[in-house]
């Protein structure tokens, strides 16, 4: 598929429609509500899973069949927490055999495994950026002073 890549009616109706397009009919629409965890996750993965679907769920964000991309998303976040910890134990360079210094191979796999966590973070709006543009209704919202609900209810006299 060429272009841009479409976005979700989901996502659409929680920023809004400016633009007054019509949604696809023919899009499908997944069962919400959170996915099983997978049993192959490893305990830091499913610690993970644990803390944002949860999240993810409450805002309506996540949706059952979600659960591969979640698992990517948290395995990924496993191998990242395993390769920062090595690289605060054993440091960022390692010196071989022969004497020379070179850089960890765990900065590597630390960076590309951020990098692809990114990726789906911005899927599921895990990222300030990607928050600013999904507007959630959490199950319970939070009411602000002097809020537009306050104003709504009160009456003007005069």
């Amino acid at each position: 598929m060429r272009g841009r890549k479409p976005t979700p009616t989901a996502i659409k109706e929680l920023r809004g429609n400016p633009g007054r397009r019509k949604p696809s009919v023919r899009e499908p629409v997944p069962k919400r509500g959170a996915p099983t965890c997978p049993a192959h996750l490893s305990p830091e993965a499913k610690r993970e899973w644990a803390r944002v679907v949860k999240e993810l769920d409450r805002l309506g964000l996540v949706t059952t069949i979600d659960r591969a991309a979640l698992a990517a998303y948290c395995q990924l976040y496993a191998r990242w927490a395993f390769a920062e910890k090595h690289l605060q134990d054993q440091g960022y360079v390692i010196e071989t055999p022969n004497g020379m210094q070179m850089p960890s191979p765990y900065v590597s796999i630390s960076s590309k495994a951020l990098e692809q966590m990114k990726a789906y973070m911005v899927e599921f709006g895990m990222t300030p950026s990607a928050r600013t543009r999904v507007n959630a209704k959490p199950d319970n919202p939070v009411k602000r002073e002097g809020s537009l609900e306050e104003f709504n209810g009160m009456r003007l006299t005069g």
